[in-house]
C-alpha cells in the first residue's frame, strides 16, 4: 500500500508537515495499560491557559481551512475538536483501544491523528483535491460525494476516507473489533511542526509497542519526498 500527498496539496499547503506509522499485530486488547488519563491531563493543562482556539496548532489549521474556503469555526480539525469536547464536557468518549490512544495522542499535542485499517484502505491513498465524483461512507452507513476541491483522503476506488482533509473520517477504513493492521497519518501546519510530527509519530509508535508489541514502521512526507509504500 501506499500514503501520498497530491502536488496541488504541498503546492497549496507549504507549512504541511506529515507524518505516517505503519503497525501491524495491534488487534485485541492492549497487553499493557494505555497512558490515556496522563495525555488527557497534558491537555487539560494546556486548556487552563486558554481555549483550544488561542493554540497555535489549531490556528494553522484553521488558516489551511479558510484556504480552502470553509469556515474554520463551522468545520474544525479533528485534534480541535476532541480538545473542544475535552473542554466542554470533561471527557473523551471510549471507542476502542486504539481510536482512544490516537484521540489521546492529538488531544495532548493539538495535531490531527488518523487512524486507518489497512486492508480496508483498498491499496493506498491520496491526499488531493475531490473531484466530487468520490464515496464517502459516513459513521451511520449513509453515502456522500465530496464537494469539487475540497481535500480528501481518496483511494484508488473512487472512496474518500476522510472529508474536508482533517475534519471528518469515513467509515470505509475506519477502526473495528477485528482490526490489525493499521496506518497512523499525524499532520500538521504550525511552526515548529517539523519538531512535533515526529515527536507525535513516537509517542503512538512507544504506545503501540508497548501495549501490543507491534512491529512499527514511520516516515516523513515532503514535497520532494511525497509518498512511501510499505
Amino acid at each position: 500500500m501506499y500514503f501520498q500527498h497530491s502536488p496541488e496539496v504541498w503546492a497549496a499547503h507549504p507549512g504541511l508537515v506529515a507524518g505516517i506509522l505503519y503497525a501491524e499485530g495491534v488487534g485485541g486488547p492492549p497487553r499493557a495499560g494505555l497512558p490515556l488519563g496522563d495525555l488527557h491531563a497534558v491537555a487539560r493543562d494546556r486548556l487552563s491557559g486558554g481555549t483550544e482556539a488561542s493554540f497555535p496548532e489549531i490556528q494553522a489549521w484553521r488558516r489551511a481551512f479558510s484556504r480552502m474556503g470553509l469556515a474554520p469555526t463551522r468545520y474544525r480539525c479533528a485534534a480541535e475538536s476532541l480538545l473542544r469536547r475535552l473542554r466542554t464536557e470533561g471527557g473523551l468518549p471510549e471507542v476502542h483501544p486504539l481510536v482512544d490512544l490516537g484521540n489521546a495522542v492529538s488531544a495532548a499535542y493539538a495535531v490531527p491523528v488518523g487512524i486507518l485499517d489497512v486492508p480496508r484502505i483498498g491499496g493506498g491513498i491520496e491526499v488531493r483535491p475531490a473531484r466530487g465524483d468520490e464515496r464517502y461512507l459516513t459513521f451511520a452507513g449513509a453515502e456522500e460525494h465530496p464537494d469539487p476541491g475540497e481535500v480528501i483522503f481518496a483511494d484508488p476506488r473512487g472512496r474518500a476516507h476522510a472529508r474536508r482533509w482533517t475534519n471528518r473520517q469515513s467509515g470505509w477504513s475506519a477502526v473495528r473489533e477485528d482490526t490489525a493492521t493499521v496506518l497512523v497519518v499525524v499532520e500538521a501546519m504550525h511552526e515548529g511542526a517539523e519538531r512535533d510530527v515526529p515527536v507525535v509519530l513516537d509517542a503512538i509508535g512507544r504506545e503501540l509497542r508497548r501495549g501490543w508489541s507491534a512491529p512499527c514502521r514511520s516516515a516523513l512526507l515532503s514535497p520532494a519526498a511525497p509518498r512511501v509504500e510499505f
